[in-house]
């Protein structure tokens, strides 16, 4: 298997090159990292100031056979039904997509912490991953599959599946 993390717009290469080696070290598989396309402006809602991950993660295409597809954003994502989404993904076409926008502590008017961002990208990418593969969210909410509805979610659970999602992930 092969995850590739196409990039949506501008994102620091030094970004891009720790979460290729966080997420490959996790799935131990090889990791690629491509330039999609940086006009993300289709996809914009002038009224949410939000961007639809629906019309993003169509603009992926279709994963090969033993690949999962990755598309990193740093804009805020939203689907319809919620205020906003971490990720979203497509378990038919093998693809996801993930918003770092949320996960900076200075979203939120915090000082930087490069540690802790690039550990909840990490576990939104594994998480994302992780519904590519079939996987549903987890009762248990130290597993990564265990779903987000804030930042402390993100935080308490870890960046690996339980004894129960584990097996389920074929690679």
């Amino acid at each position: 298997m092969k995850i590739t993390l196409k990039l949506l717009g501008d994102i620091a290469d030094e970004i891009t090159e720790k979460l290729k080696d966080s997420v490959g070290g996790i799935f131990h598989c090889p990791v690629e990292i491509k330039v999609n396309f940086s006009d993300l402006a289709r996809a914009y809602d002038p009224e949410r100031k939000q961007y639809f991950s629906s019309k993003l993660l169509a603009s992926l295409g279709k994963s090969e056979r033993e690949e999962r597809i990755v598309g990193i954003a740093d804009v805020d994502l939203y689907v319809p039904r919620l205020k906003f989404v971490f990720g979203e993904a497509d378990l038919v076409s093998g693809t996801a997509i993930v918003s770092l926008y949320r996960l900076r502590q200075e979203y939120y008017g915090l000082a930087l912490d490069e540690a802790l961002f690039l550990e909840r990208a990490t576990k939104e990418i594994v998480h994302e991953v992780g519904h590519t593969f079939g996987l549903g969210h987890c009762p248990d909410n130290k597993c990564v599959m265990h779903f987000s509805n804030s930042l402390a979610d993100t935080d308490l659970k870890e960046e690996h599946f339980c004894s129960e999602c584990r097996p389920k992930i074929i690679l």
